[in-house]
């Protein structure tokens, strides 16, 4: 290598745009934190006011079939009529075809507080992609970015909400990175989405916005084979569960567009079923987020079929067009699942809720790492190693589903070869059968309106 005149140039080009993109992105990234942290804080409050209303007043759940009209209305009168959600900014992230349109974040906002209000079973993280993503594509608008910022900032959206919802900073930036195409991760945008992320966060613990962290008594203290067998054990009944988990919801939405090809009629529909679920069991454990029942089973309590009855609350709440996300749903299905079973095998049940909803979701996300740091900042990284191998078990077992359509998985599971398949991919065969048709998961998933 000769030091010539032309290389000391290139190296001081180097620098100034190293210097230039890491500033800008520092710039950015405070834009970014700051917004999505205020507007995460409000969505929070929002839905936690919406849910202790409906705690305090039963009845209004009989009124969540003309809510989801409501939110159908909402949606019209904006001029979008097929919504893919989160499928929407996962994909927006690939393509340029794919754009956010900026009304989606107040829509999905106002939408899943009214979800919440009236009782349907989904989540926050749903509106949290949705609302950063909206907020990241206006922003690279407003300061007219390219195409490859502008998807960066997306990124940095979807992990600045995340935060400011979960208080989890780490986990969200990770997330934003890996949820998109598994196998591989957007590296370039590490800084930008961990800066926003922890920015969020900090803006919500000013705002004294009280996050869910948990102290699992039950920890075990030392690592033997005995209970590593059961670790492993535990997390290959989450993989097999959570691909059923996305399996159902699959098949609860396709139900919904086949019988049901209005719009407003489906939505109705759903809210009915959802009510006379709630008059037969005679309880409102399984409506909203059901953190609740979460704080339960970690502590070593829940209801044997209560995973089997919240999976069922969320695919029809989900499926009929109700807004949400489905990832704390799956908190709920993995921790009450993680206790009952983890019980039986001779887990501890409390540790065992806390691997179980790990697992889970690391199972129907497909995100090992994110799934890991979860577990560490949701519990502390003393059962890091358990933790560690339950989600490298439910992510290799777990196959290719998923909760989002529009997720990629880049490299095989099994091999290490290029597969660039979409989860949920439809199985070939010459003749498929009723279920086959019902579950293959690679086709338009917009909503069919009549006219």
């Amino acid at each position: 290598m000769e030091f010539t005149k032309e290389y000391w140039v290139n190296c001081f080009s180097r620098c100034v745009r190293y210097a230039t993109t890491f500033f800008k992105w520092i710039v950015f990234s405070l834009i970014m934190g700051t917004i999505c942290g205020l507007v995460g804080t409000a969505f929070h409050i929002c839905v936690e006011y919406a849910t202790g209303f409906r705690e305090n007043n039963h009845m209004i759940i009989y009124f969540l079939p003309l809510a989801g009209i409501v939110i159908v209305f909402i949606y019209r009168i904006c001029g979008i009529r097929h919504s893919k959600g989160t499928n929407l900014v996962i994909g927006s992230i690939r393509s340029v075809e794919d754009e956010i349109p900026s009304r989606m974040a107040p829509l999905i906002f106002i939408s899943t507080v009214i979800t919440h209000l009236f009782g349907g079973s989904s989540g926050r993280e749903g509106a949290a992609l949705q609302i950063g993503g909206s907020i990241g594509v206006s922003i690279g608008k407003l300061f007219k970015l390219d195409d490859s910022d502008k998807h960066i900032l997306t990124l940095c959206g979807m992990s600045a909400v995340f935060s400011a919802l979960f208080g989890t900073p780490i986990t969200a930036a990770l997330f934003s990175m890996e949820v998109i195409s598994i196998g591989i991760l957007y590296y370039c945008a590490f800084v930008p989405c961990l800066f926003s992320s922890v920015i969020a966060y900090a803006i919500t613990k000013k705002l004294h916005v009280v996050h869910d962290h948990y102290n699992i008594a039950g920890m075990p203290t030392s690592v033997d084979v005995p209970l590593v067998i059961k670790v492993i054990g535990l997390a290959i009944l989450c993989a097999v569960l959570s691909s059923l988990f996305c399996i159902f919801m699959n098949v609860v939405h396709k139900l919904f567009r086949k019988y049901f090809k209005n719009q407003y009629v489906r939505v109705f529909a759903g809210g009915v079923m959802l009510v006379l679920l709630n008059i037969i069991l005679n309880t409102t454990d399984y409506n909203g987020t059901g953190m609740n029942i979460i704080a339960q089973a970690l502590n070593g309590e829940a209801k044997p079929t209560a995973f089997l009855l919240k999976a069922l609350f969320t695919a029809i709440t989900i499926g009929c067009g109700f807004r949400g996300g489905e990832i704390v749903p799956s908190f709920f299905v993995g921790a009450t699942f993680g206790c009952v079973m983890g019980g039986l095998m001779g887990l501890d049940p409390g540790f065992a809720a806390a691997l179980g909803m790990v697992c889970f979701f690391c199972g129907v996300v497909n995100c090992p790492l994110t799934s890991l740091f979860l577990s560490i900042e949701l519990f502390g990284a003393h059962g890091i190693l358990l933790f560690t191998i339950g989600c490298a078990v439910s992510y290799m077992l777990s196959g290719y589903y998923s909760l989002y359509n529009e997720q990629k998985i880049i490299y095989s599971k099994l091999r290490p070869h290029y597969v660039n398949l979409y989860t949920n991919q439809e199985i070939k065969t010459k003749e498929p059968g009723f279920l086959e048709g019902l579950i293959r998961i690679r086709e338009d998933d917009s909503d069919d309106i009549e006219e």
